[in-house]
């Protein structure tokens, strides 16, 4: 009991400096400007480029007015449409366990928390269907100590410079063809570690999947979603991230039911 309240204490440190800060002396004070230049996003725009499963649905964006109307003021919307999953977005639970949490359930803590990443990008331009595997992960706390409570534990294959070009971030650029897909991922091992091992909130990834490329029978989705935990895919500028001791922040559309969606997600940098 003592050891999980350290661990509470340790995950929640930021939140409570927070309420100290803002309540001192008893009155409320204004909160401290943010730092902009320790904000990095990590989402990919979503157009007409945007990488998809492929077997999925793009985006699309149909233009509803654009200009003056006869009231004399700019008006501008649009209508789009996609898949859940594509682009940087989340795999809620239900993605692959029934009965677990749709996207709306989600709580949004579970997409806060610290961020830890795993940096394999040596082994992954070696084996681009390498699977980051628990040497990796008992590797990276010997470096930093123990994955924290709460963490949301990136894979960092460097595969953020092939975004744009389906062939090499997906391993194939035809539409329907799942049999040739080839780019890094989580194991299996790995991922029963996380769930079984360490108290984190979330996977993700910098590839289009936590699963590796040529995967049948997407363990990793089964034992991350089966846990009821969420999962990103397609993360960019993981490359500006530190090891340690930045905060991840993943806020994905709240759709009513869903099996995930879009998402924003930032980090701050500590």
């Amino acid at each position: 009991m003592k050891a999980r309240s350290i661990r509470l204490r340790r995950r929640f440190r930021p939140i409570a400096m927070a309420v100290v800060v803002a309540t001192a002396c008893g009155r409320p004070v204004a909160a401290a400007p943010i730092d902009e230049s320790k904000i990095v996003d990590l989402t990919y725009a979503f157009g007409p480029d945007t990488i998809y499963w492929p077997t999925a649905e793009s985006f699309s964006l149909t233009q509803v007015s654009h200009g003056k109307t006869p009231g004399g003021y700019f008006y501008a919307a649009n209508n789009i449409c996609m898949a859940e999953h594509g682009g940087t977005h989340m795999d809620a639970p239900i993605h692959f366990a029934e009965g677990n949490q749709t996207a709306d359930q989600v709580p949004v803590g579970a997409g806060i928390g610290p961020a830890v990443v795993v940096d394999v990008r040596a082994k992954a331009a070696a084996d681009r269907d390498y699977r980051l595997q628990v040497a990796d992960l008992t590797e990276w706390e010997a470096a930093h100590g123990r994955i924290p409570a709460g963490a949301i534990v990136i894979l960092f294959s460097g595969w953020g410079s092939r975004w744009g070009d389906k062939l090499r971030y997906l391993g194939t650029d035809k539409p329907g063809d799942v049999q040739n897909l080839h780019f890094p991922g989580f194991s299996k091992d790995a991922a029963e570690f996380l769930v079984r091992e360490r108290e984190i909130d979330a996977i993700a990834v910098d590839t289009a999947s936590i699963d590796h490329g040529p995967s049948q029978d997407f363990i990793v989705h089964r034992i991350i979603n089966g846990a009821n935990k969420p999962a990103f895919e397609n993360l960019a500028n993981v490359d500006r991230l530190p090891a340690v001791g930045a905060t991840l922040i993943a806020l994905p559309m709240k759709i009513a039911g869903g099996s995930g969606g879009p998402t924003r997600v930032i980090a701050l940098l500590p």
